[in-house]
């Protein structure tokens, strides 16, 4: 199974337009994000550090993680975790949707990722839980309630059962990784590494062309019969991939790819909630989301009929919902 066998094609004009414009935002943005990473003497002078809507942490290996803290203090936080090649930005619909029900929402980006370091090392699972459990001490977070998607949800795996256990309410899984996506002896329905290693040969011969077409396909379904793609989704995906490292991208194949969960998942004991899109073309679901149910002690499993892998950004009144009920009960 290819990931990108067949990608909707936008118009050349409108490609040209779009790009024009989504370059000098993405340039902007990288400008803003090294100011900060240098540390904006006149912005901390300014800052109180109590209403900070955007700020950093720094990781016991030196990594500066940059994060977003929303909403009040006292609330319980949400802490979402994005997907490969992303960041915090992807979760927006969802952070405005909890925040004006009263929660706290924090979201990061990963190491090498978005506005975070683009350090040459600790591009694995290991490292990412550590990152969050950095950050979540850093803000002292406690009965909190942990969501990734994709990737992210190997993360959020990851950290639950290593380092969250006391601190931990809930955890969601979305269209994520775990157990293991890779195909091997114990398990025969994964993918097989042809594929990941495909997908490293396009990154590396032409980056931003490969994620144009990874968000103008099969990640949001624009590839299906009679979808209508998203201009705006599509950009928003290729701005926030093009402002991480590609190092960091490269390598995170690897780490999404060949971790295997397995015994993360056995170890959680909070309640669990993991949703899936039968048509996800990224992460398929028969190998991952039921697998990851029966491993689990305490989840419930729900399936989106014919949805696909960015199913938060393209139902997120579904999504939303659901997570709402979980999250209340």
């Amino acid at each position: 199974m290819a990931l990108i066998s067949s990608v909707s094609r936008l118009a050349t004009t409108s490609r040209r337009k779009i790009l024009a414009t989504t370059l000098m935002y993405a340039a902007s943005m990288t400008v803003r994000s090294t100011s900060a990473a240098g540390g904006d003497t006149k912005a901390a002078a300014l800052s109180t550090g109590k209403n900070d809507v955007a700020t950093s942490v720094t990781t016991s290996d030196g990594v500066n993680i940059f994060y977003k803290d929303w909403g009040p203090k006292s609330a319980q936080p949400i802490v979402f975790h994005h997907g490969w090649p992303l960041s915090a930005d992807d979760w927006d619909a969802q952070m405005l949707f909890f925040l004006g029900r009263g929660f706290r929402v924090i979201a990061h980006d990963r190491r090498g990722h978005g506005r975070s370091s683009q350090v040459s090392d600790g591009h694995d699972m290991d490292h990412y839980a550590a990152d969050v459990a950095a950050l979540v001490e850093h803000l002292d977070l406690r009965n909190a309630i942990h969501i990734g998607h994709s990737t992210g949800g190997g993360e959020a795996t990851r950290y639950v059962a290593r380092h969250g256990r006391d601190r931990v309410s809930k955890l969601v899984l979305i269209g994520a990784v775990p157990p293991l996506m890779l195909k091997t002896e114990s398990n025969p329905g994964g993918l097989t590494l042809e594929v990941f290693d495909g997908l490293r040969r396009q990154l590396a011969a032409n980056r931003s062309q490969f994620y144009l077409e990874f968000a103008s396909g099969p990640f949001y379904g624009y590839n299906r019969p009679g979808a209508e793609p998203s201009q705006a989704a599509i950009w928003n995906w290729w701005r926030q991939g093009m402002m991480g490292s590609a190092k960091a991208h490269y390598e995170g194949i690897k780490a999404f790819s060949e971790t295997d969960f397995t015994e993360d998942l056995k170890a959680i004991t909070v309640p669990t909630l993991i949703l899936h899109g039968s048509d996800d073309q990224i992460v398929p679901v028969a190998d991952s989301a039921p697998l990851s149910a029966r491993l689990l002690k305490h989840s419930t499993l729900k399936i989106y009929d014919l949805l696909p892998h960015g199913v938060c950004t393209t139902h997120p009144d579904i999504v939303n919902a659901d997570l709402l009920k979980f999250v209340t009960a």
